[in-house]
């Protein structure tokens, strides 16, 4: 199972495509000539001939372990999906952290796992981790599972290396999407980086649209911030 073949012949498996920088990477790929293979709760709604979608829950293995199966072949793999949850030391839940944990972490490993033997030499996989990585007051196990991904992936880069497979992460910093507005983090709302506006999905995605380019070839192991000045 892979997208319908269309463009430039090579496909994407993309998670989270159903909102925010998931989806905003999976627009962009189609616009480059990609097909992709979108994988979320709910069906995203992008009506291109390269865009095939899958509705699934990532926090249930078996059932993710079904679909990818199904799955042939594929050049690149993007795990956009993900969600925050506050909350200072003192009042954190930590059945959250468990959660975060499953989804940014456990599913990264289990989609690696099963599609790099599916991915040709050359192949690229992004994550997309987060600014807030090495720490912020209110988010400390978003910051744990986000951090997690760079330590992962520069693992699996150098596992990979040999057959020229990239591995890289993404760490945006706010980024206007609907978990800007979450009303879950009421009490730690997001902070406006010095650019004075926040991140927008679109900028992610031209990264992400970089990374998987012919001029990207030779950049593996690495976390690039797209923050407005947030880390300055």
């Amino acid at each position: 199972m892979t997208g319908s073949k269309t463009g430039t012949g090579r496909s994407a498996v993309v998670t989270g495509a159903s909102s925010g920088i998931g989806r905003a990477i999976a627009l962009t790929l189609l616009s480059k000539g990609w097909s992709v293979l979108g994988l979320s709760r709910s069906r995203p709604d992008i009506d291109h001939p390269g865009f095939d979608a899958i509705s699934v829950d990532l926090l249930d293995e078996a059932a993710l372990e079904a679909v990818l199966g199904e799955i042939r072949e594929i050049d690149a793999l993007i795990h956009a999906a993900g969600f925050l949850r506050v909350g200072r030391h003192d009042a954190m839940r930590l059945e959250d952290g468990k959660t975060m944990w499953r989804l940014h972490v456990n599913c990264a490993a289990q989609l690696v796992q099963h599609l790099t033997s599916h991915m040709p030499d050359g192949g690229r996989i992004i994550l997309i981790g987060s600014r807030v990585a090495t720490g912020a007051a209110g988010r400390s196990l978003y910051a744990a599972s986000k951090a997690a991904l760079t330590g992962f992936a520069r693992s699996v880069a150098a596992e990979l290396v040999s057959r020229q497979i990239t591995v890289n992460v993404i760490a945006p910093g706010a980024t206007d999407t609907p978990m800007l507005n979450d009303p879950n983090r009421a009490d730690e709302p997001p902070k406006l980086p010095p650019f004075g506006r926040f991140v927008t999905p679109e900028e992610v995605a031209a990264l992400a649209a970089f990374l998987l380019s012919d001029g990207a070839a030779s950049l593996t192991g690495q976390e690039i911030v797209v923050c407005g000045g947030a880390s300055l």
